[in-house]
């Protein structure tokens, strides 16, 4: 066949098939989205940077309770070994052979009914995630902390209900409250407005207690108590009424958005022996076997995305259109996801590499000789962390600020080549499946061409930049220098320790004590005298609160066996009026 016959049959197949442009428009686009979203709320201080330095507040912004506190949170991403790559492949092979076996047997509808229930908790948990996130967004675009106005940078005082000027190092001006100039109508207007705002960003802490066991606290917003209401919602309609393509959709964005948060393949060499292997799975599922189209179209469940393809008449006479759906499996997003979420975390990573300096320190001798002699050592210095991400409606409204105007936060980014690479790879793949699938009108495994899309872009990127080295050495397996020392130092996360056996002892012997199995006994058999025994209740009485495995236990309802308690939240640290604000902070550091 020559060049030109060629062309011909693929502009022949174009004008066929023009009319499902948009229709792949809208899954590339599908498919990115909750990537891109997903990869950059996963971003957290690494292993380069050093903590925030910790700054003091006036208390007027600390009275302002729904304006940023500035403290660091660490994602804590499930990480996953060479093991867990190589097995992953066979436990999904074994389950999708198991659930083809239950639909050809007894049909799909009991197993859509239980797999229903079971996706539905996790949608409620997923899409309150993404919806709240998707809220704190929007709201910072329409309350904003920090704004530019005829080239002054002011910072929104909601205690105060007014706009303070950053204007220079060692002064601030202040305006008047919005609407004091104006008619009471006026006033009356901009206070409804002061009083949503607080409303929406005062946060409440939620304690929880069960016997003798620390307290667990958990802070949340009128946002998260909305959002969580959206994803019951959201679930008990697509389980009572019906599952609109739509709905699928959402629930399906909120799954992946909240597993790029939750997954991490650790490094990029689990990463690409996980991907191999399920590149392997997924040619044999849907080439070799008819496992994975029968499974994916008989479970109606949030595991993948829908999207209608143009309407085709019927040769039934007088008969409505048939509306047809593509499908794209939530795993070939997830997958390759995590990979590509993982090269985000590694450009932050070399971003702040760069930026680490040697520095020489003095040291005793280490022999430790009657002199008391001191050698000079070389010690790493890190640049302290600035988060990258939030702070999108704040960074909108001061764009037209020069940079060395507005605080650093607002200024943070970094280079993105390895994510943008594979943004780049994983698009081509994509490209490439659709293609085939037109071409062949054949169900396709996205994963032989978008793990090579992928896997290709990363690895050539890093040979390209000369960094193959940092790349195959990088990992994200928590060092002691992330693991933050306190109560419970020396236990390991997840393993069994002398605390946690007598958490759940304490949590038993309180469930005894309610349904009367066991008296409330006031001896102690721990070894102590009657009067160190006598002197201790009165002491803890009086103190109120005492320590207890790291955390603060009320010992004055010790025969409590259960407690709920929401209060509003209280920052852990006091903040003094004085001196120039943290912006003007970080404006004079620069100018200097």
């Amino acid at each position: 066949m020559d060049v030109s016959r060629l062309l011909d049959l693929a502009a022949q197949h174009f004008n066929d098939e023009r009319h499902l442009i948009p229709m792949y428009l809208h899954l590339i686009a599908s498919a990115l989205f909750p990537i891109y979203a997903g990869a950059h709320a996963s971003l957290s201080r690494p292993s380069s940077a050093a903590k925030s330095a910790k700054k003091k507040r006036r208390s007027s912004e600390a009275a302002d309770e729904g304006d940023d506190e500035d403290e660091e949170v660490l994602q804590k991403l499930e990480g996953m070994s060479p093991r867990d790559a190589v097995i992953y492949p066979i436990v999904a092979a074994v389950t999708l052979a198991g659930l083809y076996y239950l639909i050809t047997k007894y049909g799909a509808r009991a197993i859509n009914l239980i797999f229903g229930w079971y996706f539905a908790v996790a949608g409620v948990f997923s899409v309150a995630k993404l919806v709240s996130d998707a809220a704190v967004v929007a709201i910072s675009f329409v309350f904003p902390t920090y704004f530019g106005w005829s080239g002054r940078l002011y910072r929104v005082d909601g205690s105060k209900k007014m706009a303070v000027i950053v204007h220079d190092v060692a002064a601030e001006a202040e305006t008047g409250p919005p609407g004091a100039m104006v008619p009471a109508w006026t006033k009356t207007f901009f206070d409804v407005i002061w009083d949503i705002r607080a409303a929406i960003k005062l946060r409440y802490t939620v304690a929880m207690r069960i016997g003798n066991t620390p307290d667990e606290k958990t802070n949340f917003t009128i946002i998260h108590v909305l959002a969580t209401l959206v994803g019951i919602s959201t679930s008990a309609y697509a389980n009572l009424v019906a599952k609109p393509w739509y709905l699928t959709n959402l629930q399906g964005f909120a799954v992946c958005y909240t597993a790029f948060q939750m997954l991490s393949p650790t490094t990029f060499t689990t990463g690409s022996l996980l991907l191999g292997g399920l590149f392997c799975y997924d040619i044999w599922a849907v080439f070799f076997t008819p496992l994975m189209v029968t499974v994916a179209k008989n479970l109606d469940q949030p595991i993948k995305l829908v999207f209608p393809r143009p309407e085709e008449a019927v040769k039934i006479p007088f008969a409505p259109p048939k509306r047809q759906y593509s499908m794209l499996g939530l795993g070939d997003i997830v997958l390759p996801g995590i990979m590509m979420a993982l090269a985000l975390r590694f450009d932050l990573y070399l971003f702040y590499l760069a930026k680490q300096r040697k520095k020489t320190a003095q040291q005793g001798d280490a022999v430790g000789s009657k002199e008391g002699k001191e050698t000079e050592v070389e010690v790493i210095q890190k640049a302290p962390y600035i988060p990258v991400t939030g702070y999108l409606g704040d960074r909108f409204w001061t764009a037209r600020l020069p940079a060395s105007a507005r605080p650093a936060k607002l200024n943070a980014s970094f280079p993105k080549p390895y994510f943008y690479a594979s943004m780049v790879g994983y698009t081509i793949g994509m490209l490439t499946t659709l293609v085939v699938m037109s071409v062949y009108q054949h169900a396709q495994p996205a994963l032989l061409y978008l793990v090579p899309g992928v896997l290709a872009s990363l690895w050539g990127t890093a040979l390209a930049r000369g960094e193959e080295k940092q790349m195959w050495e990088f990992s994200e397996a928590v060092d002691a220098e992330q693991v933050e020392v306190g109560g419970e130092a020396g236990k390991e996360e997840g393993g069994w320790s002398l605390d946690s056996a007598q958490t759940w002892l304490d949590m038993w012997d309180g469930l005894l004590k309610l349904i009367g199995v066991r008296e409330r006994s006031t001896e102690v058999t721990s070894g102590k005298d009657a009067s160190a025994t006598e002197a201790e209740p009165a002491a803890n009485e009086k103190a109120g609160k005492v320590e207890a495995r790291g955390k603060q236990v009320d010992s004055k309802r010790d025969d409590v066996l259960f407690r709920f308690t929401i209060s509003r939240y209280k920052a852990e640290q006091e903040r003094d009026d004085s001196g120039p604000s943290d912006a003007a902070k970080d404006i004079a550091g620069k100018r200097e």
